[in-house]
């Protein structure tokens, strides 16, 4: 009955989020724009997710899970928040059971499991798709650590192999469980007290020497070891690692001595979340150093003088081992620290806290309505805090919009909430978040070409010139240095000079032969000056490479002009299957097209979009 009481309580906490959308920051590559999981669990996707490094990431279980999401549910938000909160409403009464099982105490296992279940920093893992590996590898990680009790009540091998591949699992979710065998010496210790000398726990478990606990680890080490290595290369070919140039060794400590209290004060008092907390580079303070040692040291003294109480030394070592992974000595990413990161971790604190409160209790023989009111009123005021922490990801605005409230120098942010407003139409505010972005991160191609589109699009020539030709200066990259050049080559065929267009645009083929925006501006110049054989070839190519709506329409357009109608009519039509919001503006033309057969007719529209 608790365990349908947590269940019920954790689905009907988390159900408004059946009502979000996909958020502009990384469900793309999770699930929107990945065609590898759009195309369900068939055997191709999972060879697929076996093999691949998408999103700097080997975790073939979470792309197998989206994949099983995206054939349940398509494009449907719903199901895909659905899954994730009800594995979330797995890992909850799996929690209590465990700690009940392992330790005999109903009520303070109960109290855990709550404060798991409705506190605020779990928001994130629960409320955001693309972090469906994180719920998931918990899970995973939970089951370990149950078949674990359940080998060491009676070790052997077949027992041994249960708990290797739920941990294999785990790991094949996401890598944060990678610290398990860590995390099992200090169950051997409290409360399963196998370590010799230790207090014998619940289960009267047969103790051991530490050093046979830790050599009965071995093979469990080396999954981590492998895993690590795997994910280390996986995540450096993507260059999602930071180099030691960027931020080097010291800078790096600085900020994990800074973390750990970070992440103590955001459990107490969990106000200002963010998807996102900007790295602060060597800008830390002396005095933040002093009082983030001070209170690690504080905490961990007390530990020890209590150390007769073994969940004190057992939940503050599962705190610090656990974060290590992801405490940011080796960097990936541009973040501080993560909410997410805290899912696993805060469990040890909340032992801590919970069986201290309990025991402290009982010394005091406090009745049981001074014990369950506290208990109550604050799962009361955590679950209200975490419907408010919801509410930000109802939207990718209100999610970026929060972001930048509650966080200073956010350059990630103001790249999301422009991309947010461009497609919004809102484009004025959007470049205001553009130039704000370049201004923390001056190397950031994306926002220094959304500035030169921006001032291509509202007749800025010169304006827009200047900021594409800046680009050309600012990186070397195939890619964005051959989109560049295509744009400064569209930026001259707007102010009329055409040789110099023609002169960027081929410069960008040769930085880069499959440039699509190279080829709609050869096309574009060829149709101009007539040479509609020649624009033909360009707009296919364009096809080839960015088969968009757009690209159909402007290929029907030139083949119209060519009066070669029945190509120009199935180009009309591919660009009405990709795009059936064109509709009003292609059926004129197709209708013209049926009727008239190979005479010439007009342009489709007086303007035709420009392939993105």
């Amino acid at each position: 009955m608790l365990c349908l009481l947590l269940a019920v309580a954790t689905i009907v906490l988390y159900s408004p989020v059946v009502r979000h959308p996909f958020v502009n920051y990384d469900d793309d590559l999770y699930v929107t724009a990945n065609a590898h999981v759009q195309s369900g669990l068939s055997w191709s996707t999972i060879k697929w997710a076996f093999v691949s490094a998408d999103a700097a990431n080997w975790h073939p279980f979470t792309w197998l899970s989206h994949a099983l999401d995206w054939q349940l549910f398509g494009a449907n938000a719903a199901g895909h928040h659905a899954t994730s909160f009800l594995i979330h409403a797995l890992n909850v009464p799996l929690l209590f059971l465990l700690l009940l099982w392992a330790t005999g105490r109903e009520k303070p296992s109960l109290l855990v499991a709550a404060l798991f279940a409705v506190h605020p920093l779990n928001v994130e893992s629960v409320a955001w798709v693309a972090e469906r590996k994180n719920v998931l590898c918990t899970l995973f990680f939970l089951a370990a650590l149950g078949a674990y009790g359940w080998y060491a009540q009676r070790p052997n091998w077949r027992r041994y192999l249960a708990v290797a591949g739920l941990f294999l699992a785990g790991l094949m979710s996401k890598p944060m469980v990678i610290t398990l065998p860590f995390v099992l010496l200090l169950l051997d210790y409290w409360p399963l007290g196998r370590v010799q000398g230790s207090a014998p726990g619940p289960l009267g478990i047969r103790q051991m020497p530490f050093g046979k606990l830790v050599v009965e680890k071995v093979p469990l080490a080396l999954l981590s070891i492998a895993s690590a290595i795997v994910t280390m290369q996986v995540q450096s070919s993507a260059g999602a690692v930071r180099s030691t140039q960027e931020l080097s060794a010291g800078v790096r400590l600085e900020n994990a001595l800074v973390a750990y209290p970070t992440y103590l004060w955001k459990m107490v008092w969990p106000a200002r979340l963010a998807v996102l907390y900007p790295h602060p580079g060597d800008t830390v303070k002396a005095w933040q150093l002093v009082l983030s040692a001070a209170v690690l040291l504080g905490i961990t003294a007390l530990v020890l003088a209590f150390r007769s109480k073994g969940y004190l030394l057992a939940g503050w070592l599962w705190f610090l081992g656990t974060l290590v992974p992801v405490i940011g000595l080796v960097q990936v990413g541009d973040q501080a620290l993560a909410d997410r990161y805290a899912y696993i971790p805060l469990i040890g604190i909340f032992v801590m806290i919970v069986w201290g409160l309990a025991d402290s209790a009982n010394a005091l023989k406090l009745k049981m309505p001074l014990r369950v009111i506290p208990a109550v009123c604050a799962l009361a005021a955590l679950a209200l805090v975490t419907h408010r922490q919801m509410g930000y990801w109802s939207s990718s605005y209100n999610l970026w919009t929060h972001t930048l409230a509650v966080t200073k120098n956010n350059a990630m942010a103001h790249l999301n909430i422009a991309g947010v407003l461009t497609n919004m139409g809102r484009q004025d505010e959007a470049l205001e978040h553009f130039k704000a972005e370049v201004e923390l991160n001056p190397d950031d191609l994306l926002s220094q070409f959304a500035i030169g589109t921006y001032l291509e699009k509202h007749g800025r020539l010169p304006e827009a010139l200047a900021q594409f030709t800046k680009m050309t200066h600012l990186t070397a990259d195939r890619q964005p240095l051959s989109a560049a050049y295509a744009a400064i080559g569209m930026v001259y065929g707007d102010m009329g000079e055409e040789a110099r267009a023609q002169q960027s645009l081929e410069r960008s083929l040769q930085v880069d032969p499959y440039q699509p925006s190279a080829y709609y501006g050869l096309g574009r110049l060829a149709e101009k000056e007539g040479r509609l054989e020649d624009a033909i070839l360009d707009y296919s190519r364009l096809v080839e490479l960015a088969p968009r709506g757009s690209s159909f329409q402007q290929l029907g357009h030139v083949l119209q002009l060519a009066n070669r109608p029945a190509e120009a009519l199935d180009a009309y039509r591919q660009a009405l299957k990709m795009s059936p919001g064109m509709k009003e503006a292609l059926m004129p033309a197709m209708s013209a097209l049926a009727a008239s057969g190979p005479k010439p007719v007009g342009p489709v529209s007086q303007t035709v979009s420009r392939p993105e």
